[in-house]
């Protein structure tokens, strides 16, 4: 199998990885020098291309998959659709109107998109209610992906991630410093989150459908932090209520809808369909980081 990742950054790589190490064949793709190296240094085939440039989404192979993982960097919501929105949809369409199109393509999202539910459990077929403009875009770029997709005959699928985390992504100080607000924290391994959609394309699972990639165990952030202290051997950090960080005064509009939202997401979707987690809970996936504190 052919797979086209488009944004081949964070997951893409490990996916990449995964993916050629079970006898497949991915093609990574970046708008950048810098990105186009990384993708290389980790041994995969490497296009440089802009997933909103259709001339240059010629460049890429055909594909039997394509991975949408495109991110807009962390920038507003104008950039958010340029690249979820516009770029997806280009993308559909230059892939689409192929003589050899894919037969799938999934598009990771976020569990951004479900809004505040009180610290209640969402999974699939809760509905959504995002909250800022950003994952407004991020829920028009889900309806695209499935919707749109079928009009070409392909099978969208929506990956929906939690929180990431991983090597380099681990981000110790925040919670062991302090202060740390109260939550819930959602999260998802790196090598989960690529094994999950690598999991769903070679079992050919979740054709046309949502699949919440999130680890076992929701966990507030005032338990985790406390854990993490303890494991890494430090005093546990200062806690504040959320009402206490908003008074505050220093947050962006965006940041203080996301301390007010709250949700506890649930994979039961995804262990139904037979995926098997590498790191179930945080417990297993922050043990090398702590490790290496601790060293």
């Amino acid at each position: 199998m052919r797979v086209a990742l488009l944004g081949c950054g964070y997951v893409g790589i490990e996916l990449g990885r995964q993916l050629r190490d079970a006898g497949h064949e991915p093609i990574g793709v970046r708008r950048s020098p810098e990105g186009i190296e990384r993708i290389e240094d980790a041994g995969l085939e490497a296009v440089r291309a802009d997933v909103t440039d259709r001339g240059d989404l010629e460049r890429v192979p055909d594909a039997d998959s394509v991975v949408f993982a495109a991110s807009s960097g962390g920038r507003g919501a104008d950039a958010a659709r340029e690249i979820y929105v516009e770029g997806l949809r280009t993308a559909i369409e230059a892939f689409g109107e192929r003589d050899s199109p894919p037969d799938r393509l999934v598009y990771t999202s976020s569990t951004g998109v479900y809004g505040d539910h009180g610290g209640d459990w969402v999974d699939e077929e809760t509905p959504i209610e995002p909250t800022t403009e950003k994952t407004r875009v991020l829920a028009e770029a889900e309806q695209i992906a499935i919707e749109e997709s079928a009009e070409y005959g392909i099978a969208g699928i929506v990956a929906r991630y939690a929180g990431l985390y991983g090597p380099d992504r681990y981000r110790l100080e925040r919670y062991l410093d302090g202060p740390v607000t109260e939550g819930y924290l959602n999260m998802v391994h790196q090598e989960d989150a690529a094994g999950a959609v690598r999991y769903l394309l070679a079992e050919n699972l979740a054709r046309g459908e949502v699949v919440q990639v999130v680890d076992d165990e929701p966990v507030s952030k005032h338990a985790f932090a406390d854990w993490l202290a303890d494991e890494c051997r430090v005093e546990r950090p200062e806690k504040q209520s959320k009402e206490e960080r908003l008074a505050e005064g220093d947050l962006s509009e965006p940041a203080r809808r996301r301390i007010l939202t709250s949700k506890r997401c649930s994979n039961a979707k995804l262990r139904e369909l037979g995926y098997g987690f590498a790191y179930p809970t945080f417990r297993e996936g922050y043990r090398a980081a702590i490790e290496e504190y601790r060293e």
